[in-house]
């Protein structure tokens, strides 16, 4: 009993001391908050009193902007509205434009040509009616546009060239896309003309892009431009061989083969008494787009024909006379 009594004492002298400690720390919390919340009140009113300058110039700039969207808003926005429905309005025009021509059968390339070129001259027309609402003048501003123009002309005159180059492409239409032409040096399917440049596919397969200056510059071959064309081919044989049995097989040859035309009639004929050979001419004609299988056909079979008759394809050859003097 005695032990559980001053158990019970000690517990009680612990949990006062711990009430104790508790509500002093309580007490010096709140002691101390006060001054802490002072110095804080006192702090703002020196941060204020700084700020104050800054302000009233924010208010300064608030009042100018305000001013000044009172007096110019309502043009700005009659501007803006008018260049965007301006813009809207340009597109739809070269929209409906491209669709007439289309319709009217013009080429792809001269049709884009045309539908950027209207486009941009209504966007002009849009910007100078817009910068007019502004308050700017546009006879200074089409004098600015001209005076920059100029420079940008002298400083871009090589690209100019092409430009130029480009529009008389489009417009005179020496060849279009899909035409196999030889020009600027490069022979090819013609697959994309461009303001500054053409792209030309070669035969084998290597895309080219060549400078239209470079084009108009120089000749430009069309070689699938009409529908029918001509083979020539110049095939040699002996002076001892004869001459008819081999214009005789050259034409059962040329006849036999499905892809020659009959009309124009194709003609054989001897056309040169050359150094080791006589030589004869064949001029079938076929469509322009079995040329080259035509082309390769009559070659080999003409080779193997004349091998199976014995006519022969002489190589080069010089005759040496060797004199024998005989001494007296």
């Amino acid at each position: 009993m005695n032990s559980r009594k001053m158990l019970k004492t000690l517990l009680t002298i612990n949990a006062t001391i711990l009430i104790v400690l508790s509500v002093a720390l309580f007490a010096y919390a709140e002691g101390d908050a006060p001054t802490e919340k002072a110095e804080e009140k006192a702090a703002p009113t020196a941060i204020t009193m700084e700020e104050v300058t800054n302000i009233d110039t924010y208010t300064n700039y608030l009042q100018l902007a305000k001013d000044w969207a009172l007096a110019n808003g309502p043009g700005v926005l009659i501007a803006l509205a008018i260049f965007v429905f301006g813009r809207w309005i340009a597109k739809l025009l070269t929209s409906m434009a491209r669709k007439a021509l289309k319709g009217a059968g013009v080429d792809q390339t001269l049709r884009r040509f045309l539908g950027t070129l209207m486009y941009y001259i209504l966007l002009v027309g849009v910007i100078i009616a817009a910068a007019g609402q502004l308050g700017i003048h546009t006879t200074s501003f089409i004098a600015i546009v001209g005076a920059a123009g100029l420079a940008i002309g002298l400083a871009l005159k090589d690209s100019l060239s092409n430009f130029a180059s480009g529009v008389m492409l489009i417009l005179f239409r020496p060849f279009k896309v899909g035409d196999v032409v030889t020009a600027g040096g490069v022979t090819g399917k013609v697959q994309q003309v461009d303001i500054f440049s053409t792209i030309i596919l070669t035969v084998d397969n290597q895309r080219i892009i060549i400078p239209n200056s470079g084009i108009t510059a120089g000749v430009i071959t069309n070689i699938n431009a009409e529908k029918t064309r001509r083979i020539d081919l110049v095939i040699g044989i002996g002076y001892d061989d004869d001459i008819l049995l081999a214009k005789e097989t050259l034409l059962e040859l040329v006849t036999a083969d499905p892809d020659v035309l009959s009309e124009p009639a194709p003609a054989i004929a001897v056309s040169e008494l050359a150094d080791s050979s006589v030589n004869l001419i064949v001029r079938p004609w076929v469509q322009t787009a079995d040329y080259w299988d035509v082309r390769l056909r009559l070659t080999e079979n003409i080779k193997l024909t004349f091998d199976e008759k014995g006519i022969s394809f002489p190589y080069p050859q010089q005759d040496v006379h060797m004199h024998k003097t005989i001494a007296g």
